[in-house]
């Protein structure tokens, strides 16, 4: 995946996600905590290097908070200094939603849960090789499914 990838998405249209999550905004107040709520259904964004998952760097993969959906593997989690918890690339190219946003005067594109349409962040062309991609995430958007460690014997 690539910016070229990206753009085509944002202008064409995204792949179709596996499964979709739909509940009204009653079902995701209640399910959610204020903060999760007001990034992920109503694209808020939280304050930089205040998310608890930015300086993280546990093996595992992050899924959806609102439908736990694997969207992230820690692998390709990287500190990209910018105060948000950065990706070079998803776990498969269906869980992630592109549009275009024009909000603050700017041109961007917003990434979203492909399943249920929650806010995530958005994607920049100024990540690490081979990508070059930087998926920039709110920590209130995902959650951290931690790898089990096993023992051989």
């Amino acid at each position: 995946m690539n910016w070229n990838d990206v753009i085509r998405y944002t202008n064409k249209g995204n792949p179709t996600p596996d499964r979709r999550v739909e509940k009204t905004d009653e079902e995701w107040r209640a399910q959610l905590t204020p903060e999760q709520y007001r990034i992920t259904r109503k694209k808020g964004t939280e304050p930089a290097f205040s998310g608890a998952l930015c300086n993280t760097y546990d093996q595992g993969k992050y899924s959806c908070v609102c439908c736990n959906t694997l969207l992230f593997d820690s692998n390709l989690k990287f500190d990209s200094k910018s105060g948000w918890p950065s990706f070079t690339e998803p776990i498969k190219d269906n869980v992630i939603k592109y549009e275009k946003d024009t909000s603050y005067g700017m041109v961007r594109v917003e990434v979203m849960c492909n399943v249920c349409d929650g806010h995530l962040g958005h994607i920049f062309p100024d990540g690490p090789a081979p990508s070059g991609l930087r998926f920039c995430i709110n920590s209130e958007s995902i959650q951290l499914v931690k790898e089990e460690k096993t023992t051989e014997g």
